[in-house]
């Protein structure tokens, strides 16, 4: 009966992940099958974290965060939950033994969601670690299954393309975040006078940040190479519409890839992949 309780628990992660990400959902699918759950185990924690701080206005924000980490925690180590989101994530932390430290990087920018509406530098770096880069070094855990020589070697570009991912969501989300939330993560801009120049800078970084996690990309393990790629392939798409579009645009509405074009990213990057050419 336990595997059934996990695999029931593993089933309302990938519900989660299939309701709040489209993209993330195709790319998890064309990743190798022993790879999927794992990965949908890190996202449904992730995204319910993230839920906790966006969205329950009419709630004890602060508490209910307070409240998670906790059980998180608990359920790691005494490897049970009866949250179906913590007990999945509890197996693959477990099962690949994820460090503890990425974990608190990670509800560490949580928590600085429910408190900072600004950052400088060295927040804006802290912050993007821990919300992004680290869920980057989780999926690798589960990529290399145990092999840290292989971890070793491809974390720098694990972390480049979570800064990426996140930088491009900064810019795609200005119209929620700024004007809804009230929240500027990139340092030194003002949103009430943001310039092409200023937006041409960022956007020149998330580049170098996608250049660099390309190389790690064609060295990650066969079965999660598509997949990742698919993802890498699906966000540079969606920068190119972000420069694409006048900076006083963006901070109105949010830029999107549909679903006919995310489909059609992932013919090009399968037929890529088949022919060994990307």
């Amino acid at each position: 009966m336990e595997e059934l309780f996990n695999n029931t628990a593993l089933q309302c992660s990938k519900l989660i992940t299939n309701r709040y990400s489209t993209s993330f959902s195709l790319g998890i699918k064309v990743l190798a099958e022993k790879y999927r759950m794992p990965v949908y185990a890190i996202y449904g924690f992730v995204r319910y974290a993230d839920e906790i701080v966006d969205t329950f206005h009419n709630h004890d924000k602060k508490s209910l965060l307070e409240r998670f980490t906790a059980d998180t925690y608990q359920a790691i180590e005494e490897k049970i939950s009866l949250n179906p989101v913590l007990q999945s994530f509890q197996l693959v932390v477990n099962k690949y033994h994820i460090e503890r430290p990425l974990i608190a990087a990670f509800l560490k920018s949580m928590e600085m969601d429910l408190y900072n509406q600004s950052y400088d530098n060295t927040g804006y770096e802290e912050y993007i670690y821990g919300s992004a880069e680290v869920v980057g070094l989780m999926c690798l855990r589960v990529f290399c299954e145990g092999d840290e020589a292989e971890y070793q070697k491809l974390k720098p570009s694990a972390c480049r393309l979570g800064a990426a991912f996140q930088k491009v969501n900064f810019l795609r989300d200005i119209k929620s975040d700024y004007k809804e939330r009230k929240r500027t993560y990139f340092p030194d801009v003002d949103f009430e006078a943001f310039t092409e120049q200023q937006k041409n800078e960022i956007e020149a970084t998330i580049h170098e940040d996608f250049k660099h996690a390309f190389e790690g990309i064609k060295q990650l393990p066969k079965g999660a190479r598509l997949g990742v790629h698919l993802a890498y392939m699906y966000y540079k798409k969606l920068l190119e519409k972000i420069q694409a579009t006048p900076s006083s645009k963006i901070q109105n509405e949010r830029i999107r890839i549909t679903d006919k074009h995310k489909l059609a990213l992932l013919f090009q990057t399968y037929v890529k992949h088949r022919l060994h050419v990307f």
